[in-house]
């Protein structure tokens, strides 16, 4: 059995503690019914869509467009092709540029290029949102979805850095010739 307690009925601090019970017990329904729904709409989406993804904001990528790199199959420009490197969104400010990753478009065919990892990624349309000339999507890196490639090779040519790499599904080498991020060092 618990000790009973020596208080007189009259002593404020026995009259807050069996307040802070019933103000509790108040809104215990509320919180119950709160978290009744939110796990059965949680248990819909999950029967509905599946297993869902979630990306915060922290995970998203802003691809900007890069114009003055150079896209070539077999030493040939493609008839549509564009460059898109990502920004990072978060905290701060969109200007942390990823050198590291390279989205590609060939014709009707997206890729991300994985330059530290030596790695390509084909990557659907569908997962990708347009944000007029840029793009944002989340992590596109998908072990799924990996391209085999060979004979890496990367040279600095001055103002840029080229890039060459044999896509094995095409049979085709792919060059791309990226400018390098201006060093603003000097500026601040």
């Amino acid at each position: 059995m618990y000790p009973v307690c020596e208080m007189p009925r009259s002593c404020p601090l026995r009259l807050a503690r069996s307040n802070a019970h019933t103000r509790a017990a108040r809104h215990l329904p509320l919180a119950f019914l709160l978290f009744s729904a939110t796990l059965l709409a949680g248990l819909a989406t999950w029967r509905i869509a599946g297993p869902v993804a979630v990306t915060r904001a922290d995970d998203l990528f802003h691809w900007k467009q890069v114009t003055q790199g150079e896209v070539k199959i077999d030493d040939k420009p493609p008839i549509g092709s564009g460059l898109y490197q990502p920004l990072k969104k978060g905290k701060k400010k969109d200007t942390d540029i990823n050198t590291n990753l390279v989205l590609v478009l060939l014709g009707h065919r997206y890729l991300m290029i994985d330059l530290k990892e030596k790695m390509i990624y084909q990557v659907l349309p569908s997962d990708l949102k347009a944000q007029g000339s840029d793009f944002e999507s989340g992590d596109l890196a998908q072990p799924s979805r990996v391209v085999p490639t060979s004979d890496w090779t990367s040279r600095d040519v001055g103002p840029a850095e080229l890039i060459t790499v044999t896509l094995g599904d095409y049979g085709r080498t792919l060059q791309i010739e990226l400018p390098h991020t201006p060093d603003l060092r000097a500026f601040y």
